[in-house]
């Protein structure tokens, strides 16, 4: 029999005092697949620095299980009858970790943390409805003209330049939780190291292997501990997601990351750890209207109509994903309770028919005797060249047309699209905050995010009147008829919605996922 020392004996030996661990402590274990960029929320830059802040921070509001914007450290707030003007009124019983109390002035020093140019957070744009916001960003205005005050320890207000209903989707991203202005003042780098981090959230930092793992348990200062009902969350930082599944074959894991490699679908979408859920998002193709053949609306529909979006998804794609027929996804539900993707789809179909009747226009519209050549162009890697290569078969076999294909490294590739230099390529688009709006916005003529050369006064109009209409309902009109234009030009056209692909351990339960937004552990559970 082997000898076995008790806790107390080591701590007598050892002249330490041992973490003592009950049988029933609940540890769930997660892959993040990489080192965080920032634990700041100001300074994290992406999804791998944004799913563990979501769980150690705290905003405002974070989004609930209908995937909209609840209260949070905020327990209320006003709107001004004008809509530009939000009152929040902070829980008197917020703190941070180590037990100070969640002040409006952390908020105030959070976010003008972000938006410094200094930072150059990827998230700033999205408060630019905020007065001063933009010109503060730009290095064209001091601190001072943003439009978010501190009125007094619990409340903050913040003004708009114009009303906005997406406002309080839009703070649910990690990136507006506050953060400790005295703790960030005394230690500029509080953030980097588990022993210096406070946050606000259900979680704390515990520990923290820099590229390794981290170790988040139970906040006992989180205002509502109670609804936790996880000790501690062990996250390893593991990229090969084969090896991720595997870790969770052998028990080491209890889920993966999404997405799975799209080699195992067929293998575990029968299984009943095998799991999937929408994520608002879609892969597109975008058509640059400037080069020829493509300046030509006919000839853009001969190829979106000659696309067999439903074979793609399930003989390339698979991973459980959906055939897309419209650019916003499902996912939003409007002031008429349905959802936006209800009441604005089909816009585009697989008719190989109609596709050569309309390339057929569209050349006699242009003089065309033979189709000026095509170079469809992708990012270098085996999803893409699958995609793309399934696209050249679909357009020689419907429009009898020669596609040549272009494969670019990711990095020249976004320089050339953003650049207006690719003919006809790949592209994907997620939403940053759970709103159509978020979406549609991209292809206003005067948009960064636009790619294509397309430029309509209707639906620059439209989406301008949306983003100022405070009347819920017709705003929600004015975003569906813009989609309708948008599609009626076809500067794009659609091939799949994202959705999220995951294992996870049968007793797992109460983890959310959002179409938009960040993995949340708040309620999950192991039983």
């Amino acid at each position: 029999m082997k000898n076995l020392l008790s806790a107390a004996l080591l701590t007598a030996a050892l002249g330490v005092a041992l973490p003592t661990l009950s049988h029933a402590e609940k540890v769930l274990r997660l892959n993040n697949v990489e080192e965080p960029s920032s634990l700041n929320p100001a300074l994290g830059l992406n999804l791998i620095s944004w799913e563990p802040l979501n769980n150690l921070m705290e905003g405002l509001v974070r989004l609930d299980a209908k995937h909209t914007a609840a209260p949070a450290t905020a327990e209320k707030w006003e709107v001004s009858a004008d809509g530009k003007t939000y009152t929040f009124h902070l829980r008197k019983n917020a703190k941070w970790s180590d037990g100070s109390p969640v002040t409006a002035g952390d908020f105030v020093y959070g976010w003008t943390q972000l938006l410094t140019p200094a930072t150059a957070s990827p998230a700033a744009f999205l408060l630019y409805d905020i007065v001063g916001a933009q010109d503060f960003n730009a290095g064209k205005a001091q601190s001072d003209a943003l439009g978010v005050r501190a009125l007094d320890p619990h409340t903050l207000q913040v003004t708009l330049n114009a009303p906005s209903l997406s406002f309080l989707n839009i703070l649910t991203n990690p990136g507006f939780a506050p953060v400790n202005q005295k703790v960030a003042q005394a230690d500029p780098k509080w953030h980097t190291e588990a022993a210096s981090y406070v946050s606000n959230g259900p979680f704390m930092l515990k520990q923290w292997e820099h590229a390794s793992s981290m170790r988040f348990e139970k906040n006992p200062n989180y205002w509502d501990k109670d609804a936790v009902k996880l000790d501690a969350v062990d996250w390893v930082m593991i990229n090969d997601l084969n090896t991720s599944y595997q870790m969770f074959r052998t028990g080491e894991l209890d889920a993966t990351p999404s997405p799975l490699p799209a080699a195992l679908y067929e293998k575990v979408k029968d299984s009943k750890e095998f799991m999937t859920v929408p994520q608002a998002g879609v892969y597109f193709y975008r058509f640059n209207t400037k080069m020829p053949p493509f300046q030509n609306a006919d000839i853009r529909r001969a190829f979106a109509l000659a696309v067999n979006r439903q074979d793609i998804v399930d003989y390339v794609v698979k991973q459980g994903r959906k055939a897309a027929d419209a650019f916003v996804s499902p996912g939003f539900t409007g002031p008429d309770g349905k959802d936006f993707y209800e009441t604005s789809n089909g816009f585009v179909k697989t008719d190989a028919t109609q596709a050569k009747a309309l390339l057929k226009k569209g050349m006699e519209a242009e003089k065309y005797a033979t189709l000026p050549p095509v170079t469809l162009s992708h990012i270098n890697n085996p999803d893409d060249r699958k995609i793309a290569q399934a696209l050249q078969a679909m357009f020689k076999d419907n429009l009898g047309i020669d596609v040549q294909l272009q494969a670019i490294e990711s990095k020249v590739f976004y320089t050339q699209q953003r650049g207006g230099k690719l003919q006809f390529s790949r592209s994907s688009f997620t939403n940053d905050y759970a709103d159509p709006y978020n979406a549609l916005e991209s292809f206003v003529s005067s948009s960064s995010m636009n790619r294509t050369g397309w430029s309509n006064d209707q639906y620059d109009t439209l989406i301008k009147t949306a983003r100022n209409e405070t009347d819920a309902a017709r705003r929600w009109e004015l975003l569906q008829k813009s989609q309708q234009v948008l599609f009626a030009d076809m500067p794009i056209f659609p091939l799949f919605f994202y959705n999220q692909g995951f294992m996870q351990k049968t007793g797992v339960t109460g983890i959310l996922r959002h179409p938009v937004g960040y993995i949340d552990l708040k309620t999950a559970d192991i039983q």
